[in-house]
């Protein structure tokens, strides 16, 4: 009996070498000939946001580049999710992309339908760069730094409100990171959109809000809304005078951005995501995609196949976290 298990498994270690051994020009194959039919870029969304502009500049230089029609389609609802469970399911080809952003590291952890995992289901392609938000308050509020908000928040006998476009936005993430860090009470006050919360904090119906910085700066610039700090780590180019909350409140470690990339299914061969990921960054700095991403407010940041599945990956664990201490549920 022993013997028959020894050379079972020693025919079963030569099996595997023997389909490693034959994969691998299979697969460097497949690189040579990609692409050979069109390809596929889910955008979990509505047409007209940011991901939707980022997946179709993408797009078209790709199709330019491979000679090949690149065609986005917009699967949007509940919160992203569902296209991102489409694309999920799709052929481990890379015919199939995804442009995701934060959502696609918070969704697992804030919906219980969602039965797709960011970091099992899903490999790096390119990673872009991020986005930032802005803390932003009403003129008419006693707060010229984002110190004295926290001072303020904690001397108040109810908590400030803040405007987001729902939950699970990275405006409600900045929020309650915010309060979990800086240990205030803060009160989430849900909109459609960024819009119409920017509107009612415009008003003096909201205390401050997370906004934006593309939305945020003409407002700031007109004196209208007063910038107290921006949530990533570092300070974003489209206000690079008004400084970061780690340093604004000496919070070390809050950081949170809206960050966006692409990815495909975790089991398409590394030769071709080596591929499209290398393609895309020569694409991402050409001088009209930089300006795209300029105009956007967004600081460029390109990561590869490894760096980006780390960096969601690290996403996936701390929001994670932070959703789970505050009780943040959907459905």
């Amino acid at each position: 009996m022993k013997t028959t298990v020894r050379t079972f498994s020693a025919a079963a270690v030569v099996a595997v070498a023997c389909a490693a051994l034959l994969s691998a020009p299979l697969a460097r194959a497949q690189a040579e000939s990609y692409p050979n039919h069109p390809i596929r870029i889910i955008v979990p969304f509505t047409a007209g946001g940011i991901v939707d502009s980022i997946a179709r500049l993408i797009g078209d230089k790709l199709s330019t580049r491979y000679g090949q029609p690149v065609i986005v389609e917009n699967k949007a609802g509940a919160g992203g999710s569902i296209g991102t469970d489409y694309a999920s399911k799709a052929a481990p080809d890379g015919y199939t992309l995804l442009t995701v952003s934060p959502g696609h590291a918070v969704a697992p952890s804030l919906m219980k339908s969602v039965n797709w995992n960011p970091v099992r289901d899903f490999g790096a392609v390119q990673g872009f760069g991020v986005i930032s938000n802005v803390f932003v308050v009403h003129p008419d509020m006693p707060v010229k730094t984002m110190a004295e908000l926290v001072a303020f928040a904690k001397a108040s006998p109810t908590p400030l409100t803040y405007g987001t476009a729902g939950n699970g936005t990275s405006n409600h993430l900045s929020g309650e990171l915010l309060g979990q860090m800086a240990d205030i009470k803060l009160t989430q006050v849900p909109y459609k959109g960024q819009p119409d919360a920017m509107n009612d904090l415009l008003g003096g119906r909201l205390s401050m809000m997370p906004l934006t910085a593309a939305l945020a700066s003409g407002h700031i610039k007109t004196g209208k809304l007063r910038a107290l700090a921006v949530t990533t780590a570092r300070r974003s180019p489209a206000l690079p005078d008004v400084p970061t909350v780690a340093e604004a409140a000496n919070l070390p470690g809050y950081e949170v951005g809206t960050w966006f990339g692409m990815v495909t299914n975790a089991k398409v061969p590394d030769a071709i995501v080596n591929k499209l990921s290398a393609d895309i960054a020569e694409i991402m700095q050409m001088p009209d995609v930089k300006a795209k991403f300029d105009s956007l407010g967004m600081d460029m940041n390109p990561q590869g196949p490894a760096q980006f599945d780390a960096f969601v990956a690290a996403e996936f664990t701390k929001w994670t976290k932070v959703i789970k201490q505050a009780g943040i549920v959907s459905h």
